[in-house]
């Protein structure tokens, strides 16, 4: 069963075994009830080096850049509605092929066109980002996004990061302002 993490909560990724070295981030969302407008959520990753810095823009993994330099994180593309049951878009981390440089992978979720549309969190339900072991697709972690985050198009929903040689995750659920470019411009 997998577990449930609260907000700000930390998980060591090897509690599943030795042999959780390939991930598959999914990531999900609903309308929230009766709200009848099709939302187009973004997921992008952004990998920070010892500076809280992306090493160059190789790093920063998105719907026009769907692989890392070093290869090792690879988004499996835009969903654009959100529409279906489970995961709406995915991303695959190879944890062994990171580069060395790459100290923490942020996970980012931003509404695409969310000013134009007047569109923010509070329009989005059952929000999720979920750990599964790539090879057997066993889920091991999940968190759930509680907060309506009204009046925010963004929020960094968790972070991947090494810790003395290993890999943690940490739920994280901050909402901010400014779409895809704000956080560019912070890591950058």
């Amino acid at each position: 069963m997998a577990i449930v993490l609260e907000k700000k909560q930390k998980i060591d990724l090897k509690k599943a075994g030795a042999s959780l070295n390939k991930v598959h981030i999914g990531l999900g969302w609903d309308p929230a009830e009766g709200y009848s407008e099709e939302i187009d959520c973004d997921v992008s990753v952004f990998m920070l080096d010892e500076n809280f810095k992306i090493p160059d823009d190789n790093y920063f993994v998105f719907y026009n850049n769907l692989k890392s330099g070093d290869s090792a994180v690879i988004h499996q593309g835009d969903n654009r509605t959100g529409d279906g049951d489970g995961d709406d878009e995915v991303v695959n981390i190879d944890l062994n092929q990171v580069s060395p440089s790459v100290l923490q992978m942020v996970f980012v979720v931003t509404i695409d066109g969310a000013e134009e549309k007047n569109q923010d969190f509070s329009n989005l339900s059952n929000s999720f980002l979920r750990i599964c072991n790539l090879d057997t697709g066993e889920e091991f972690c999940r968190f759930t996004l509680n907060e309506k985050f009204s009046g925010y198009d963004s929020v960094q929903i968790g972070r991947v990061f090494r810790s003395d040689h290993e890999w943690g995750f940490e739920a994280m659920g901050d909402p901010f302002q400014g779409g895809l470019g704000a956080l560019v411009e912070l890591y950058t």
